[in-house]
């Protein structure tokens, strides 16, 4: 088995190490915080316990998961890693310092991989003297439970990186898509209107948080709705990858943030982890009560699934991702009930084509915009499937 380096030990950090050592590989986790690493060693032989307690593992496989990972101080322990994934602060000249370094140190067969979920895996790679071995591998939280990973090539990732990477994540369990090193890949671009196109409409007062829950949960099938999904996100992470994404596309207005999430980041309402978000999570909060008005209901989850289908339509337009792939990442990364895509032939393309031209016709806003894709479909008589 290989040896695999992880920078950063933080949930998604130790998440990643956990994985790479379930899958059989000798794990080294450095963080330059040593009681953030000692915590995460500690949280690990609890969450290791818990599998053991619930019947997933026995108590020896415990062990030598637990013996498989080695805390590291030091960076120079990454010697001799096959791969080296970097799972640190979302922050692009402290991960092309740490990129560095680390060609430095190892070998020249080493893959170099970031966990970025929003920045460019070609200006990360470019921090490289040999930037064809750097390649984006995102993860999803909590990273032994979510099965997708995105895998990232930027334009210097040579091909033969790119087929042992995603040949290696395959082979600890992990369902891999292929995507472009464009903003947000593929689930942080295609999800963006589910929160976005819900907070648009509590912010033109048609219905409030609980209601466009509901209706998301109960009548369109989705797991949580987009308010309870953002409290457990965190305001705080979800505003800021909203705000990244919107800023990496020039200012497209289908990526504009809210006001309403701005200031419940501001005011330190990021959600569950907080006690209190859209929702009052305190002890003794009540939670409020939806309209439960079908009609509403249908209105709701219309509106924000066409945004939805129109976002993937425009990924596969310019070749993010293949059509496969893209239902494949939103059905496994963020449990959507179905590909957003297939849904689209099944809901029918002209009629997203109409939903869509008459929102843009009520707006006038270029948010509206249909994507070529899925007008051209709908002029041909053409399905995705």
């Amino acid at each position: 088995m290989i040896k695999v380096g992880v920078i950063g030990s933080g949930s998604m950090g130790s998440g990643i190490a956990q994985v790479a050592a379930a899958a059989g590989h000798e794990v080294v986790l450095f963080d330059t915080n040593q009681d953030a690493l000692e915590k995460a060693m500690k949280k690990l032989q609890k969450i290791l316990a818990r599998l053991v307690e619930k019947g997933r593992i026995d108590a020896a496989t415990s062990i030598e998961i637990f013996d498989r990972i080695t805390p590291a101080s030091s960076l120079n322990q990454m010697q001799g890693s096959r791969i080296v994934i970097e799972a640190i602060v979302e922050n692009l000249e402290i991960k092309k310092s740490v990129f560095s370094q680390l060609e430095e140190i190892c070998g020249d067969d080493c893959i170099l991989a970031t966990n970025t979920s929003s920045l460019s895996v070609a200006a990360i790679a470019a921090a490289c003297k040999n930037p064809n071995r750097v390649i984006g591998l995102h993860f999803f939280n909590p990273a032994p439970l979510m099965p997708l990973v995105e895998i990232i090539p930027a334009i210097q990732t040579s091909d033969a990186i790119t087929k042992e990477t995603r040949g290696l994540v395959d082979s600890w369990n992990k369902i891999t898509v292929l995507a472009k090193d464009t903003p947000g890949f593929i689930v942080n671009r295609v999800a963006r209107p589910f929160y976005g196109e819900a907070l648009r409409i509590y912010e033109e007062g048609i219905a409030d948080f609980a209601t466009i829950d509901w209706a998301m949960k109960e009548i369109a099938g989705f797991r949580m709705g987009p308010f309870t999904l953002m409290d457990f996100i965190g305001n705080d992470i979800n505003y800021t990858v909203t705000e990244t994404v919107f800023a990496a596309f020039y200012y497209d207005q289908r990526y504009r943030p809210s006001f309403t999430q701005k200031r419940h980041s501001e005011a330190g309402w990021y959600g569950r982890k907080s006690g209190r978000g859209y929702y009052d999570y305190a002890e003794g909060g009540e939670m409020p009560i939806a309209n439960e008005n079908k009609d509403l209901g249908d209105q709701i989850v219309w509106r924000v699934l066409v945004m939805l289908i129109n976002e993937a339509a425009d990924a596969l337009f310019l070749n993010v991702a293949s059509k496969e792939d893209i239902d494949l990442a939103m059905t496994k990364g963020v449990n959507y009930p179905k590909g957003l895509l297939a849904w689209a032939d099944e809901i029918g393309i002209q009629e997203c084509v109409d939903g869509l031209d008459d929102l843009y016709n009520e707006y006038l806003e270029d948010r509206y915009r249909c994507s070529p894709m899925l007008r051209r479909m709908a002029k041909s008589g053409n399905t995705f499937y």
